[in-house]
């Protein structure tokens, strides 16, 4: 009744800019027959009808539906568009009371706002301060046909039993309880927005996408560490983590002692502390030494200008002021992927010191430390190729005017710290 209500409306504040769509969810043996009664409507009204059937995945039936229906508007929604919605003041209530019987936070208890801008989506709820009853009796004097979904007064799912079961409860006892509690969710909208200024302000202080910075996290008080740290590990995904899984990451990764390995899986990420700080990595980055092609001995030629693509990253052969013999240039050289127990004379510095003392002191990543390769010639090291660039080893073949390779992207993109001969 409400979504026809609204393509009336529509059609006559709007009636050359407005398409219909309806979601066929393949939930009911009438769904066909429904759509069929909304394309109808909708010719007479003189509507453009869209009818997209959409297949509903196992699992939380109302969730599962919800999504299924949303990544269908957006099939159809053109990028000037508005995606209208009739949901009302009672869908509101009923929002937020479902919010709060599973614990959410501020921005849970805002519920629904009456413009939505989203990632590639707007969303218009006109009806959002209109109660049911003022919607039905609008629906009366205009008198068109309308189905009612019989799964809303299933109580067997959670919306419905609030609607059928709860909704009169409470009524009863307080009879402005619908318009009380929607004005609640602004409220909330306001705290949310103002707690959102606070989030961006703390993220630029001490966080990217992929890391956070635990030191620059220590400073702010326990409970703005707790929104960051949950509005972080949301990152793209439709909603935050629990608080206990907030609590978890606190606990059991950031808090845990200095030599211990912790890791903590959340959805499709893996949170790790290295040093002081936090990082979000795929588990393809991970455990990419276990998946690791690399070769153990491969032959290399390179010239003044060449783009070269190592396990380490994307590095570029250029002329400097100290660097490899240009008699090099063009001459095989091997590329040795580390085993282990090498030492390195890097250039600049006095003696020889193993490799993983190096690696140590550049702060490689350990998920990246599988990708430094030892490039060689005639037994000599020349150098080595890291995540964080060339590291020129002293040698005989080092002299003024001469070449290196230098990076133009790692492979972990994450921070392009160099470390040289002059470091």
């Amino acid at each position: 009744m409400d979504s026809m209500l609204l393509l009336h409306l529509m059609s006559e504040i709007f009636p050359s800019r407005t398409r219909a769509i309806y979601i066929d969810h393949q939930l009911q043996q009438m769904s066909t027959e429904w759509g069929t009664l909304v394309q109808k409507q909708a010719e007479v009204l003189k509507v453009p009808c869209i009818i997209q059937k959409v297949k509903v995945e196992a699992g939380n039936l109302e969730q599962q539906a919800r999504q299924a229906r949303y990544q269908a508007y957006q099939q159809h929604l053109q990028s000037h568009e508005v995606l209208v919605l009739a949901h009302h003041q009672q869908d509101q209530a009923e929002t937020v009371l479902l919010r709060l019987f599973s614990g959410a936070g501020v921005n849970g208890l805002a519920a629904m706002q009456k413009i939505d801008v989203r990632k590639g989506l707007t969303i218009w709820r006109p009806f959002l301060d209109l109660s049911r009853a003022h919607i039905e009796q609008w629906s009366q004097q205009l008198g068109f046909d309308y189905v009612t979904d019989p799964t809303n007064h299933d109580t067997h799912y959670d919306r419905a039993w609030c609607r059928e079961v709860l909704w009169d409860v409470i009524q009863t006892r307080f009879p402005k309880m619908q318009a009380a509690i929607a004005r609640t969710s602004y409220l909330m909208q306001d705290t949310a927005e103002i707690l959102e200024n606070v989030l961006q302000k703390d993220w630029q202080y001490c966080a990217t996408d992929n890391e956070i910075d635990l030191l620059a996290l220590s400073q702010f008080s326990a409970a703005r560490q707790r929104q960051l740290l949950s509005a972080w590990v949301k990152g793209d995904d439709q909603y935050r983590p629990s608080y206990d899984m907030v609590q978890r990451l606190q606990q059991e990764v950031i808090l845990a002692k200095p030599d211990a390995q912790a890791t903590l899986h959340i959805n499709q990420h893996y949170y790790v502390r290295y040093q002081k700080k936090l990082y979000r990595l795929t588990h393809d980055i991970l455990y990419a030494e276990k998946q690791s092609s690399i070769a153990n001995v491969s032959s290399q030629y390179y010239e003044i200008g060449q783009f070269i693509q190592v396990a380490a990253g994307k590095f570029r052969i250029e002329s400097q002021t100290i660097g490899l013999s240009p008699k090099l240039l063009g001459r095989e050289l091997r590329l040795i992927k580390r085993q282990g127990g090498e030492k390195i004379h890097l250039y600049g510095r006095v003696g020889h010191w193993p490799l993983k003392k190096a690696i140590q002191e550049a702060q490689i990543l350990p998920w990246l430390r599988h990708t430094i390769q030892i490039l060689v010639v005639d037994n000599v090291m020349l150098g080595v190729f890291s995540p964080k660039g060339f590291w020129l080893a002293h040698s005989d073949y080092v002299e003024h005017g001469g070449w290196q390779p230098v990076l133009i992207s790692d492979c972990g993109d994450f921070s392009q710290q160099s470390f040289s001969h002059d470091e």
